[in-house]
């Protein structure tokens, strides 16, 4: 039986993408790097870190590591300055409604992200009353396709994985929920997630209703 489901932050509660393209955007032109929407693609769902490094690789760059590190803080106070400016309306369509549902149906509900900025965006959303358990890039070390944060979220709830679901944007995320032995729900285009339990375009078609017409045998 299903009991806990677990979100990834950027892309399915609410969409900071556009927030993290200007943050690197803005870093890769300081630095005189190419960085463009298709290298960008890359980047969703892994860590600020991971990113960086794909980055230095795709502009054939090599720096100490002190120096990458500098640059991604550098990246990422850019970043939680754009967060200010979030809002409770910055939801995407239909998460809030599905956080809601969950909750008054009496599901856990745990957060998976690889953002060490979660908690801050989740507050200026008003959303920190969704959540059980909140797992973000400070509670593991290893970022997905790594199960890791997965993994510890389900155990805070208390659950073993087959009886969580895990809502995913990102390639690797879906990856990282198979890897873990957990349900999945794709949120996206087909060849992004299309190898997610089940698929769907955007958030607002992911209802619980849907949801549980597609698990039908494990509610």
């Amino acid at each position: 039986m299903i009991k806990g489901f677990i979100f990834d932050l950027d892309g399915v509660i609410t969409d900071t993408a556009e927030l993290h393209f200007a943050a690197w955007k803005k870093l890769s032109d300081d630095m005189d790097w190419q960085f463009d929407r298709d290298l960008n693609e890359k980047l969703r769902g892994i860590s600020r870190m991971d990113s960086i490094k794909v980055i230095m690789d795709h502009n054939n760059v090599s720096l100490k590591e002190e120096t990458i590190v500098e640059l991604a803080t550098q990246k990422n106070d850019i970043y939680v300055q754009s967060l200010d400016h979030m809002t409770p309306e910055d939801y995407l369509p239909g998460a809030k409604e599905l956080l809601t549902h969950l909750r008054s149906e009496g599901f856990s509900v745990a957060l998976g992200s690889a953002s060490k900025n979660a908690e801050k965006v989740l507050k200026q959303l008003n959303a920190t009353h969704y959540f059980d358990v909140i797992g973000d890039g400070n509670s593991v070390s290893r970022s997905k396709p790594a199960p890791d944060i997965f993994l510890y979220a389900s155990e805070k709830m208390g659950l073993s994985p087959e009886r969580c679901i895990v809502f995913e944007d990102a390639e690797k995320g879906i990856d990282a929920a198979k890897a873990g032995n957990f349900y999945s729900v794709g949120i996206g285009p087909e060849e992004r997630v299309g190898h997610a339990d089940v698929r769907f375009d955007t958030m607002k078609e992911a209802t619980l209703f849907e949801v549980k017409s597609h698990f039908k045998d494990l509610f």
